[in-house]
């Protein structure tokens, strides 16, 4: 802080702090932090826009023009139906983000207040809630997905709702870990001196506390998400034809690879870019809200 100056008439004026730009944190700073928030913003933009931006309709067919390769006309070629590529990478883009966006929200809102409950109270609640997470987290994320969508069938909705479920123990005990640690501040003693209940300590007090953690993990969640919708449309478990999906074109697109293989590159890459473009952000993310990690 800068020394006070003295005004024309004798006062001490305090010095006036230079607010800092927003842009000037060491999180704008971080070059990969940019490049990965900038590819998240252009693939949000596509997915918002699909249907402007895409030339054709994703689900038109016209036998005449299948395998085409790539050209003027159809930027990706087509595919076995005469569909084109690029538009239906397009909007293949809505369908991939508002599943994964579904896929992180149910278990955020199922995960989150559990992960609460269990660490502020402890004793048999703590430990019922982590006996059930001991089972889900016992077998492969994919391998519950698959037998919650066996279950009660195929198609995007409950791909969503089975891969929702499977992230819920991972959310709730991140949260639980940092409202153990909280619970034992001085705040939280003070609050309930005071008389506070139980649910206004926990949601209007520790829950701020968690936000960093749930924000950082929900990003990170968002990239497994879509990697894992993609896997279960691959193996005809997700969304179903017609609708554009990555994974689903990826399927389609194996069986073509010698012939052409455009659909297969086009939407593999489609996910590959996104995948990482969340995972680095949400790593840039830990790293700046990390206080141990973060870099003056």
């Amino acid at each position: 802080m800068s020394a006070p100056t003295q005004t024309a008439t004798g006062s001490i004026a305090p010095a006036v702090r230079k607010k800092k730009s927003l842009l000037a944190s060491p999180f704008f700073r971080n070059k990969m932090a940019v490049a990965s928030g900038i590819m998240i913003l252009i693939i949000i933009f596509i997915a918002l826009f699909a249907p402007f931006l895409a030339p054709y309709d994703p689900d038109a067919q016209d036998l005449a023009k299948s395998m085409q390769p790539a050209s003027g006309d159809h930027w990706f070629g087509t595919d076995k139906q005469g569909r084109d590529l690029f538009s239906r990478v397009l909007y293949g883009a809505q369908t991939t983000l508002l599943g994964g966006v579904f896929v992180v929200l149910i278990s955020v809102l199922i995960g989150v207040p559990l992960g609460l409950i269990s660490g502020y109270f402890g004793g048999r609640i703590d430990s019922t809630i982590n006996r059930i997470w001991d089972v889900l987290l016992a077998f492969p994320s994919l391998l519950l997905a698959f037998i919650i969508v066996a279950t009660f069938g195929r198609g995007f909705e409950n791909a969503i709702i089975s891969l929702g479920i499977v992230y819920v123990p991972m959310i709730s005990r991140i949260v639980r870990s940092v409202t153990l640690v909280e619970k034992s501040q001085s705040y939280v003693e003070a609050a309930r001196t005071l008389g506070l209940s139980h649910t206004r300590i926990i949601f209007r007090h520790i829950l701020p506390n968690c936000y960093s953690a749930i924000l950082v993990n929900s990003t990170m969640d968002l990239a497994y998400a879509i990697l894992d919708l993609a896997a279960l449309s691959f193996l005809g478990l997700g969304v179903q034809p017609p609708t554009a999906d990555w994974g689903y074109m990826l399927s389609e697109g194996r069986e073509y690879m010698l012939i052409s293989a455009n659909a297969a590159l086009a939407s593999g890459f489609a996910i590959m870019i996104t995948v990482i473009s969340f995972n680095v952000f949400g790593d840039c993310l830990q790293d700046y809200l990390d206080p141990k990690q973060r870099k003056k």
